[in-house]
């Protein structure tokens, strides 16, 4: 009874403000972990705890990992907050959120330069996996359909992709019953080719994948290539095969900085086109978003109605519900920068990642294997010989808070071990400048050179140091 009056007392003088968060028994207590705690806690201890914890979590402004943006305007920050609590699916009770996402859809499919005389469609997804798998399920059941009308089998459907793509990709041809044709890298050769793609089609292929700036190496597929070996195949064979193309990270990218590279829907074999708006659509996880060439190429068999939320409305998605919030945050950066704002972000992020890549080349510790040719990625190995890996060098510079991956290429490359470097908006020029200083750092202490990373503090006088 002592105890609990004492939790009362603490609990009373916590509300009236005259004891500090961390002075209350919550923060003398192990923290719950494994069953729902019998009694709750106030809502400024749980807070506290949790942001206690995470903080533990990396950086996310030196997380050059992700894809993924991890910084936004503050205005559109507050876009948001006044927005998640709505549930996009309910286009009865939400109807202008609705209205928002067809208009980001109708850019989208400009921007990807969808033919005049067609009718593209597309919709909102949870993220690229989810607008990939929706892609590649209507090319399969489009490709089904047209065997079932020729009196043909239609049980041994294969899809055709490189080894450079993301994960999801053989995940929907393990869930969805499809044989993976999978083209494997080389170590002179980090993308699939149209003659290794000729290789391997036949007419129970449903679909080929290319891939606009790969996980792996930032490097693009010759889509243009494909395309056109694919119509020649349609012409020569009867072969009708489309092009998805995972665009996740290059389609809000090479829209604005390279206008001129053709790999969208100008190309006659490209029927579908996801990209993520959480990735250079600038937008916080997670959205991505699925266009289609033509209303068509989705099957009417694959679309739901439902009439269970207020109204009857269509719905193509593998996951029901999902916050409007990050739709409208999509909209507020189109409306923001408009495409001159975006092709100058594009630009910049390009010029900082070539500036961070040549740094890295110049001093004569790494091999390029992508120095932000196309995408603001850059990929490179250590050269030989040295007493020490990328993982090694990846673990040291997690000492100073930076979060670069280091990993193996998929066969036939699997000898190849390299480190990635994502360039993102918050990433500067100075932010390049400290990376590379922290890399030859690390290098120097891992070679034995040097016992310890030496930080100048600065006097008053910029450009004075204190020794």
């Amino acid at each position: 009874m002592i105890s609990k009056k004492v939790d009362l007392e603490q609990l009373e003088e916590s509300k009236r403000g005259h004891a500090s968060t961390y002075s209350t028994r919550y923060f003398t207590e192990s923290v719950p972990k494994y069953e729902i705690p019998e009694s709750g806690m106030p809502a400024n201890a749980a807070y506290q705890l949790v942001k206690d914890e995470v903080s533990l979590d990396g950086n996310p402004a030196l997380n050059l990992s992700s894809f993924v943006t991890t910084w936004m305007e503050p205005e559109v920050d507050k876009l948001i907050m006044e927005n998640i609590n709505k549930n996009f699916i309910d286009h009865f009770q939400y109807p202008q959120t609705e209205v928002v996402h067809e208009r980001v859809v109708n850019m989208l499919g400009r921007l990807f330069n969808a033919p005049e005389e067609t009718t593209f469609t597309g919709t909102a997804t949870i993220g690229s996996s989810e607008a990939i798998m929706l892609g590649l399920l209507a090319h399969k059941w489009t490709w089904k359909k047209r065997r079932q009308a020729g009196g043909k089998s239609y049980d041994k459907p294969n899809i055709v992709f490189g080894a450079d793509v993301h994960v999801c990709w053989d995940k929907f041809a393990k869930y969805f019953d499809v044989e993976a044709r999978i083209i494997p890298m080389e170590p002179d050769c980090y993308t699939i080719t149209a003659e290794t793609v000729a290789e391997r089609i036949d007419d129970n292929t449903i679909c080929v994948g290319a891939i606009l700036g790969t996980t792996f190496t930032g490097g693009a597929d010759p889509i243009k290539e494909i395309s056109a070996l694919l119509t020649e195949i349609k012409e020569t064979k009867g072969w009708d095969i489309p092009i998805h193309v995972d665009a996740a990270s290059g389609g809000f990218i090479t829209p604005f900085a390279n206008p001129e590279l053709e790999w969208d829907f100008r190309l006659p074999q490209v029927k579908s086109i996801n990209v993520s708006g959480h990735k250079y659509g600038l937008v916080y996880p997670g959205l991505g978003w699925l266009v289609f060439r033509d209303h068509s190429d989705p099957p009417e068999d694959l679309i739901f109605y439902v009439n269970y939320l207020g109204d009857e409305m269509p719905t193509y998605t593998l996951n029901f519900s999902k916050g409007g919030a990050m739709i409208l945050a999509q909209y507020y950066n189109l409306l923001r920068f408009g495409r001159e704002g975006y092709t100058g972000i594009a630009m910049n992020l390009l010029e900082n990642a070539r500036y961070l890549a040549k740094r890295l080349a110049d001093s004569g510790k790494f091999e390029m294997l992508n120095a932000a040719n196309l995408l603001p990625i850059v990929t490179a190995k250590l050269k030989e010989p040295v007493n020490y890996t990328v993982f090694d060098l990846s673990h040291k510079l997690r000492e100073r808070g930076w979060i670069l991956p280091a990993y193996t290429l998929p066969p036939n490359a699997e000898s190849i071990a390299i480190l990635r470097m994502v360039v993102k908006e918050n990433f500067s020029r100075d932010m390049a400048d400290m990376l590379f200083d922290d890399i030859m750092n690390a290098c120097e202490i891992l070679e034995g050179t040097k016992t310890k990373v030496i930080v100048p503090r600065r006097s008053v006088r910029e450009g004075h140091h204190v020794t």
